[in-house]
């Protein structure tokens, strides 16, 4: 989970995702094509898009990543949302990230505070199991303290606008909700024989785990939905914790 201010997000992602890029390719660098995908509200889809979709081609036109919007009748994770592919080079993706999410800032129907800014930040690569796909849902401060330049990879300007918190404090008390996928072949190793591993997850955790049924994927792909409902701090343990086993079975 990544919070903090818009440009301490965008530098976090950026570091994230050069470092499983790089991973990606010591493995086989030729193949190694990675992908991130956004959870946008689907009431934000439009202002994406554009008219006749003029924004998202000059988007594409700009950072030259591919992006690519799920379809509005296959929503993600039974909810108003819809998946924004973003793929290319590093440079690229986070040139387009930047862009969406600049976006999204201005539409006053965006909700200012999610409860999960960044659940899981990631990319897939499809020669390389090991590396899941990453599903982010971007908080977005109205007020974008970073520009991530035209020139693309480190290209950044200042704008001198205050800064938003991306989540300002909470009552440690307060119940959020999380979803990330986690690919079907490795919900397994999260479960454990007989339930092991999820009851000792959600005991040290304290938050409360909910796998979808098998064959239920978030829309577009393989992978099982796993719902992680507590605190914030519970949450990011559990988090953690499933990620972890999902690295060791990747592992084997």
């Amino acid at each position: 989970m990544v919070s903090g201010l818009f440009d301490e997000v965008i530098k976090a992602m950026e570091l994230i995702l050069e470092k499983l890029l790089a991973d990606g390719e010591e493995f086989n660098e030729a193949e190694a094509r990675p992908k991130v995908r956004l959870v946008v509200p689907n009431s934000s889809c439009g202002g994406i898009i554009g008219k006749g979709g003029a924004t998202i081609k000059s988007f594409i036109e700009d950072s030259h990543a591919g992006i690519k919007i799920s379809p509005q009748d296959n929503n993600f994770v039974g909810l108003h949302d819809r998946l924004v592919t973003v793929t290319g080079p590093l440079d690229h993706q986070m040139r387009a990230i930047y862009l969406i999410l600049s976006k999204l800032s201005e539409d006053v129907h965006y909700p200012p505070n999610l409860s999960s800014p960044f659940p899981y930040a990631g990319l897939s690569f499809p020669s390389y199991p090991g590396v899941p796909v990453g599903y982010m849902i971007p908080q977005v401060p109205y007020n974008n303290a970073v520009n991530y330049g035209p020139n693309g990879y480190g290209g950044r300007y200042q704008n001198n606008k205050p800064s938003t918190p991306m989540r300002s404090p909470a009552n440690n008390d307060a119940q959020d909700s999380l979803t990330i996928g986690i690919a079907d072949e490795h919900i397994g190793a999260v479960v454990g024989r007989a339930g092991r591993n999820i009851t000792e997850i959600i005991q040290a955790s304290g938050a409360r785990i909910k796998i979808s049924d098998r064959g239920d994927f978030i829309a577009g792909t393989s992978d099982r939905k796993v719902t992680i409902t507590g605190t914030s701090e519970a949450i990011q343990a559990a988090e953690s914790m499933i990620m972890q086993r999902v690295s060791a079975s990747s592992e084997r």
